[in-house]
């Protein structure tokens, strides 16, 4: 009689394991690159509002330590998973701004993200024009700048887990040592 479970078979399946996570992060890779805004030399030259009134300048915002600018949607279903994530690292004192794209006007915001808890400093983009600009079609996108200077960007879900084991990892420079140093 043959034993279910050996050395050779337990072997085998770990390798082609190893082989499918090394595929599937190459893909996810791929996609996240393909899908990366095209941001200009201007992204963070210009001097925004948010809903509550308070300048933002992304320039200034990133001098001392890199700042998040985390660009979502009330409509997106990812967003609607990544944005308490962003929200907490806002909370926890991180170097974090966000644009609302096409969510409707301040008001209607401003109602949305009380109803949700979020707190993080928003600018909203009621038309696109903004994310149009930058080339942003995919929300969320998560947008790291370091001295006025975009460093890295991605887009896609990504929990607050996530960021946790950015220094581990080293995904995106360690958003989360870089912002909450």
């Amino acid at each position: 009689m043959r034993k279910f479970f050996n050395r050779q078979r337990a072997l085998r399946w770990l390798r082609e394991g190893v082989i499918l996570l090394v595929i599937g992060a190459a893909i996810v890779w791929a996609v996240d690159k393909y899908r990366q805004p095209a941001l200009p030399d201007t992204f963070s030259g210009t001097v925004m509002s948010t809903i509550d009134g308070r300048a933002v300048d992304f320039a200034a915002l990133s001098e001392q330590k890199p700042l998040l600018v985390y660009v979502w949607a009330t409509w997106c279903n990812v967003c609607r998973f990544t944005s308490p994530s962003v929200n907490k690292l806002a909370e926890q004192g991180g170097n974090v701004v966000s644009i609302a794209m096409r969510s409707g006007d301040d008001r209607r915001l401003a109602q949305w993200m009380h109803k949700k808890d979020l707190t993080m400093p928003v600018i909203n983009d009621p038309r696109g024009e903004l994310a149009q600009r930058w080339q942003v079609s995919v929300t969320p996108t998560l947008v790291v700048i370091d001295k006025g200077q975009p460093v890295s960007a991605t887009t896609g879900w990504t929990s607050y887990w996530g960021h946790e084991a950015a220094p581990v990892v080293g995904w995106h420079h360690g958003i989360a040592t870089l912002l909450l140093s």
